[in-house]
């Protein structure tokens, strides 16, 4: 399909600063930009390439000023990045959707399947599980009994959901995701370890996005719960009776220990380790490889292990990186102070 720059403009509220009759049909990125594509600029990095792309159209944000000529039409917006995910979800949505269930997919007699999904083949349907209208599950994926998955659910290949979890509408599961292994709940005993049944759940709200080859432990009792909006990157580890905020973020292997509570908007760098059975507040920004010990405060931005506050966090961290000047210096120090000493008592 071909759109105008005249009717993106119009889909996303933006302002046209070349040819409105300029169409695409495809996305690229603007270092490869193509005749017919759509590209876009946010971060200043790549200012440079919208001077040369070949892209027949370029989204931007509304401050910039272009340095010289731009052979591209521009689009005008308030957010760039923004913009152009609406316009992803939007080509997405356009394509195609699969539906039917494969002769190979093996569904209990008792699981209820909604109207319109897709089911593919050796994808397993446990005892009493309900699947939701619109949700298409991909080869290879398992739901255990009496599970639920709500509406226009997307489950790719190699999925596992455990028995009796609850996933809401519109969430997306990417491969290898574990939704609801046991919790690691051991009791030490003179014999060895003994395994504490975890008899509770998981519960996704709608909207989660979960990565791939990340897992989410069921509960001891109760239920580990990722609320609204959460989106989680792959390799990630939530562990039993955690519960993640509203509209949380985390990239790539975030570790939670256990019974923490996470709150709304936070936004977690990769390879982030929190301990269990504390509390995180509201819009609490954590830097990559951060250690977090104990509880945070809403709003906090930190870095480090122990976490602390970014500008205290860089400034340390020049400083660490001259220490074996400073010892040697500090030495030299010593050694002229006992000197002039010395000389003194003398």
């Amino acid at each position: 399909m071909e759109f105008s720059a005249k009717q993106i403009a119009s889909f996303i509220q933006g302002e046209i600063v070349g040819d409105e009759n300029a169409t695409i049909h495809t996305f690229a990125k603007i270092e490869e930009g193509i005749p017919g594509a759509i590209s876009f600029l946010s971060n200043p990095k790549y200012t440079p390439y919208i001077y040369d792309t070949k892209a027949s159209i370029v989204l931007v944000n509304k401050d910039f000023v272009p340095e010289r000529e731009v052979k591209a039409t521009l689009i005008k917006v308030d957010n760039a990045y923004e913009s152009l995910a609406k316009l992803l979800a939007l080509y997405e949505q356009s394509k195609p959707q699969k539906k039917g269930i494969d002769s190979l997919a093996s569904i209990a007699p008792s699981a209820q399947i909604g109207e319109d999904v897709y089911i593919g083949p050796f994808a397993v349907i446990g005892e009493g599980a309900v699947i939701g209208n619109r949700t298409r599950i991909y080869p290879h994926t398992y739901i255990g009994d009496h599970a639920k998955i709500g509406e226009n659910c997307l489950l790719y290949s190699g999925v596992n959901v455990y028995h009796d979890c609850r996933i809401g509408n519109n969430c997306t599961l990417h491969s290898g995701s574990v939704i609801g292994a046991d919790g690691f709940g051991f009791a030490p005993t003179p014999e060895g370890y003994e395994k504490i049944p975890q008899i509770g759940i998981v519960i996704l709200e709608d909207n989660v996005e979960i990565g791939a080859n990340t897992c989410v432990d069921r509960a001891t009792m109760g239920a580990t719960i990722i609320h609204n909006g959460v989106k989680l990157d792959n390799l990630i580890q939530i562990a039993h009776n955690d519960e993640i905020g509203s509209h949380t973020v985390m990239a790539a292997q975030v570790g939670i220990a256990g019974s923490t509570k996470v709150g709304e908007w936070c936004m977690f760098g990769g390879q982030v380790g929190i301990a269990g059975h504390i509390h995180i507040g509201n819009k609490v920004d954590l830097g990559a490889q951060s250690g977090v010990p104990s509880s945070l405060e809403d709003n906090s931005r930190l870095i480090g292990t122990p976490p602390m506050e970014l500008k205290g966090y860089f400034k340390s961290q020049a400083i660490f990186r001259k220490l074996p000047n400073m010892y040697f210096e500090l030495n030299a120090l010593r050694k002229e102070l006992n000197e002039l000493k010395q000389q003194l008592n003398k």
